[in-house]
């Protein structure tokens, strides 16, 4: 039994409220334990060069952390254009994993940008962001059937993230900001309902992993992936 409660596999409590912003169609407040994260899904029709040329839209993302959002420190707020260097390898980690839910070319004449803003961070927000990023944007493509500027949603290819590390030989789902700030091996999985993986990110801290024991955390992050999918699946 873990500090926090819980069984070496087990989730936390995970939690959506759509409309949360009330002038936004594609909007959710995103709970997974004391993570919790506001998502929006805009669209514009300038689609990128890089995109327009090869006849497709665009899916990205943007990440932020609210000053006070950690509880113990306090992040400035961006200002003039910069950017925090994690923030950018999150955003572009959020990004390149939404962008496999559809074909890009079923949107051909639309941009669009999912918004991640963290105002409680308690761990696992990168992979939070992009669980709250599947409701937005399947909320989105419904708004845009709705205002007849696309004539059916996509096909849709449902997928889920989850943290997973290792501490002493044991694997942890889920992990807490407490559980990350001490784990020897902290991965991060993204995979979709047919259990394929989509990327795996991780590190070892002042130790490596048994390779038997890597792939035993891929298992896992898939398992749990799955369960986070079926909860996904009720609000789509």
């Amino acid at each position: 039994m873990r500090d926090n409660k819980r069984d070496n596999a087990e989730l936390r409590k995970i939690s959506i409220e759509e409309n949360f912003i009330t002038n936004q169609p594609a909007s959710l407040l995103y709970k997974q334990g004391n993570t919790r994260i506001i998502c929006t899904a805009v669209f514009n029709e300038k689609v990128p060069f890089f995109a327009k040329s090869e006849k497709k839209g665009w899916i990205s993302a943007e990440y932020g952390m609210l000053p006070g959002s950690t509880g113990k420190q306090r992040f400035v707020r961006e200002r003039g254009g910069r950017m925090d260097k994690r923030n950018i390898e999150i955003q572009r980690f959020v990004g390149r994993s939404l962008r496999n839910i559809i074909d890009l070319k079923k949107i051909k004449d639309f941009n669009i940008f999912l918004d991640m803003d963290v105002i409680q961070a308690d761990g696992g927000t990168r992979c939070a962001s992009i669980n709250s990023g599947v409701i937005a944007l399947k909320k989105l493509l419904k708004h845009l059937v709705f205002e007849n500027k696309l004539f059916e949603v996509p096909e849709f290819k449902t997928m889920a993230a989850v943290s997973i590390g290792i501490k002493d030989g044991e694997i942890l789902a889920d992990i807490d900001f407490e559980e990350d700030f001490n784990i020897d091996a902290d991965l991060n999985i993204v995979s979709n309902e047919d259990g394929n993986v989509i990327e795996v990110t991780g590190f070892a801290e002042e130790s490596s992993i048994p390779k038997d024991l890597f792939f035993k955390a891929i298992d896992l992050g898939i398992e749990k992936n799955n369960e986070i999918i079926n909860i996904l699946k009720n609000h789509l």
